[in-house]
């Protein structure tokens, strides 16, 4: 597991690298769109795999959710999300594992925060996605 571990810490790191010097996922070098960084935009080598691949975000006052609209099981599953902020702290993360029922976390906004939100979603067999969304 630790290597496991490794690897999402630096995948992370990577996407909020390149996104840092972007302001925003659009804008982000598109060398990295749809080859390590997968969106709904830019599904490259998953299309027809971003409705059950790319986090959806939801606000509801100062709490975010973030839900992977995909199966659970063994063989297939979401491994975790991930929520960062406009400036590159990470909110929240949140581990799964194949027993768990759905890919679904919840995460509490900073008092009086508005910008832009970054979710990622880890697949254990169709990689790294990222939806962006401001509010």
């Amino acid at each position: 597991m630790p290597d496991r571990r490794t690897f999402l810490k630096s995948s992370l790191a990577a996407a909020a690298a390149a996104l840092m010097g972007t302001g925003s996922a659009e804008a982000a070098d598109s060398s990295l769109m749809g080859s390590v960084i997968y969106t709904a935009e830019h599904p490259g080598k998953w299309t027809q795999k971003e409705g059950s691949h790319a986090p959806v975000i939801t606000v509801e006052g100062g709490k975010v959710k973030v839900q992977t609209n995909h199966p659970m099981t063994e063989k297939h599953f979401i491994v975790r999300h991930t929520l960062v902020l406009a400036d590159g702290v990470v909110l929240g993360s949140r581990t799964f594992t194949a027993k768990d029922p759905e890919a679904v976390s919840t995460y509490e906004l900073p008092k009086g925060y508005s910008g832009v939100l970054l979710a990622t979603s880890f697949c254990n067999l169709h990689d790294f996605w990222l939806t962006e969304t401001k509010i």
